[in-house]
């Protein structure tokens, strides 16, 4: 089959690039080895999908070319997909900081993609694997001849040629939705850098010996700031019986380097050097006063692991040790052992390098006619949508170049 446009990758950021071009006239083909549409958009949000989020910046984006998503991201925001769902008559809410749901279950956002593809013209074919790609460059003066670069892409469901060829399919993260490396080895037959990659937003673990004190302690939740270099992020973290969770730490763990130490405020609220002298005169034990704050179970772990100081009465505690209180409450540092990888991750952090590919169109910068959108791209958004207004914008992109 003959068409302007491949694209591999049936999720948001290659259904976006599919309606695009498909509404601009070019004959569309979207390949896919799995047999549903976009099950990251199904599961994603508690099966609500968080969509987008309200405050989207650059800085909500981690990549080694932090400028690069900002000519994608201004050209298609959160407000163009907004439109997009209120056309749909598709209900939505905000949770926290901006984060958009869908009243309904995710599948609507699906059943849009799918029905705006649908009226673009767009070829599926799902539960197809790609067997081979071939690449005829064009020659020198092919503006002339017009006769331009060809791709050659080889399936289990046949044979198809093209001029544009998009790759969107993703990163590592959640294999149970269908996440493989091809994007990752399509960029190295074309000789295209990737960047290190590693899970992100991805509860931390610690070494068995390390987390006893907390490890039966699995459902604590407490409100804290969590940082690591010059980010941080205030939000819940929860305590597992492995180690770490909760949006604090998702967060923090797509900056978080391995072997490295992160610093957890556990008050950020309080200072307690303040409340602390205020209590020199109690002779409530420590681990009972912090109860206001803590679970008692937290508290006496915690209290247990103070290096140096016993979990004893207030009153006999000097200036010197109510200040290390103080200071290890709102600087607890800890060392994760690592994270629990690809399989609880929600995103992938590093991919195609961008330094390769055009900011404006994400084309190849020596490889006319080739794309790559979404995950597979260094550019990984914070929790909370961002990811999914990446995948938008980025289609988007290409969608209007192809």
């Amino acid at each position: 089959m003959k068409t302007d446009v491949i694209i591999i990758g049936s999720g948001a950021a290659g259904l976006m690039c599919a309606l695009q071009a498909g509404q601009r006239g070019r004959s569309v083909v979207l390949l896919d080895h799995a047999k549903k549409l976009a099950e990251k958009i199904r599961i994603s949000g508690g099966g609500h999908c968080n969509f987008t989020n309200l405050n989207t910046r650059p800085e909500n984006f981690i990549s080694a070319n932090p400028d690069f998503c900002r000519s994608a991201l201004a050209r298609y925001t959160p407000q163009n997909f907004i439109a997009l769902l209120q056309k749909h008559n598709i209900g939505y809410h905000e949770k926290t900081l901006g984060q958009l749901f869908c009243d309904d279950e995710a599948e609507v956002i699906v059943a849009m993609l799918r029905e705006e593809c649908d009226a673009a013209g767009v070829k599926r074919f799902m539960s197809c694997e790609v067997e081979e790609i071939k690449y005829s460059p064009a020659p020198d003066n092919w503006q002339e001849k017009r006769v331009g670069h060809k791709f050659h892409v080889s399936t289990s469901r046949g044979d198809f040629n093209s001029t544009a060829l998009v790759i969107a399919t993703g990163g590592l993260s959640i294999p149970k939705t269908g996440a493989t490396p091809f994007g990752y080895h399509v960029a190295e037959q074309f000789g295209i850098p990737i960047t290190k990659l590693k899970p992100g937003l991805v509860p931390l673990t610690f070494a068995p010996d390390d987390w006893k004190p907390y490890a039966e302690l699995t459902g604590v939740s407490l409100d804290v700031t969590v940082s690591f270099g010059k980010q941080s992020f205030r939000e819940n973290m929860l305590v597992t019986h492995r180690g770490l969770s909760g949006p604090a730490i998702l967060q923090i763990s797509s900056y978080w380097q391995h072997g490295e130490p992160l610093h957890i405020n556990l008050l950020p609220a309080c200072d307690m050097a303040t409340l602390l002298d205020e209590q020199k005169g109690s002779k409530k034990l420590l681990s009972n006063y912090l109860t206001q704050w803590f679970p008692k179970s937290f508290a006496e772990a915690w209290c247990a692991q103070l290096a140096g100081i016993e979990n004893k009465p207030l009153n006999q505690y000097n200036d010197k040790q109510r200040k290390q209180i103080a200071a290890a409450l709102h600087g607890w540092q800890i060392t994760p052992s690592g994270t629990l990888g690809y399989t609880k991750a929600e995103v992938t952090c590093g991919g195609i390098d961008t330094r390769a590919l055009s900011s404006k169109t994400m084309e190849c910068i020596d490889v006319p006619g080739l794309y790559f959108i979404g995950e597979v791209v260094d550019v990984t958004g914070q929790l909370g949508g961002y990811n999914f207004q990446w995948a938008w914008a980025s289609g988007y992109a290409a969608g209007q170049a192809v």
